[in-house]
């Protein structure tokens, strides 16, 4: 292979902004702190103004689990009001991400006092999950929950704010999207696999186009790419045993199927058999069942 075609492949690579690290270069950095202030403007809906003053906290909520292995990284903030937002992105999927989800913004809610200080130290906290599996069966590709009353809607309490944006759902043709809508663009600029999706994505939104110029700068970087395909080798070991598993348990379930659906029709036969007068030898022979079974199914019938 000549320079020139090897020189060639490297100017085309351009690393997934969905990996831990280059997502937290992008939106973790105190350097470029404007692109995670439009990044949560854009979700949550506020005016940038809000977030002036914004701190990224070293946050310690993942450290305990070890869920970087499953390609999880959080980046958490506070604002100068003291609310707190924790902004993950996950790659591989997780059951019981609701609770999961409740559980991290429980943790982040409670760390804010101290036994013996006053509620009204608490500041609302709020979770924005960017995951790359379906979470939820609705027909959005973005979500936000609060704790209201179940028939009037009315908000108990604005401390709990939850989001989804749910990057498969790019691809669902029955839900509807605005190409225009800043969220949905920032989801297509996570997913997107080429530079040429990125730049025309780049011209549309200019925070992107400033994460994309980033992007740009740590895809040439040698042990940045390094670490990103081995970061890409764990997560494709780890998505290819999920997939083993999950095909085992279809397996399985089929032939369990098949086992349940081969017994019922037995059962019908026999019962058929039954009314008809057959001996029981003959019914054992033709049906397979066994003599307690098919006395079993008489008493039944007789009830």
């Amino acid at each position: 292979m000549t320079k020139k075609k090897i020189k060639s492949i490297d100017d085309n690579f351009i690393m997934s902004p969905k990996y831990d690290f280059v997502f937290k270069y992008i939106f973790g950095n105190e350097k470029h702190k404007d692109l995670l202030i439009a990044l949560l403007s854009d979700v949550l809906g506020v005016p940038e103004e809000e977030f002036e003053g914004i701190e990224i906290i070293n946050s310690e909520l993942l450290k305990d689990f070890k869920e970087d292995k499953k390609g999880i990284l959080d980046v958490r903030v506070k604002t100068k009001v003291g609310k707190q937002i924790d902004v993950e992105i996950q790659i591989l999927p997780t059951d019981y991400m609701a609770e999961r989800t409740i559980f991290y913004w429980s943790k982040m809610y409670t760390s804010q006092i101290k036994p013996g200080d006053t509620y009204d130290k608490l500041k609302k906290c709020v979770t924005i999950n960017i995951v790359d599996f379906k979470c939820t069966p609705l027909k959005r590709l973005y979500s936000s929950y609060h704790l209201t009353e179940d028939k009037t809607g009315f908000r108990l309490t604005d401390i709990i704010e939850v989001h989804f944006l749910e990057i498969p759902k790019l691809f669902d043709k029955d839900i509807e999207r605005d190409e225009n809508d800043p969220i949905v663009q920032w989801m297509e600029f996570l997913d997107a696999k080429s530079k040429g999706e990125m730049e025309m994505l780049a011209e549309k939104n200019k925070d992107i186009k400033k994460a994309y110029n980033l992007l740009q700068i740590i895809s040439k970087d040698e042990k940045a790419r390094m670490l990103y395909e081995a970061r890409q080798a764990e997560i494709s070991d780890q998505l290819t045993r999920i997939k083993s598993a999950e095909e085992k348990g279809i397996e399985k379930g089929i032939e369990k199927g098949i086992e349940k659906g081969a017994n019922e029709k037995a059962i019908k036969v026999a019962e058929k058999m039954i009314i008809k007068g057959l001996s029981m030898d003959d019914i054992v022979e033709i049906t397979e069942l066994t003599v307690e079974r098919l006395l079993e199914i008489k008493r039944n019938m007789v009830h």
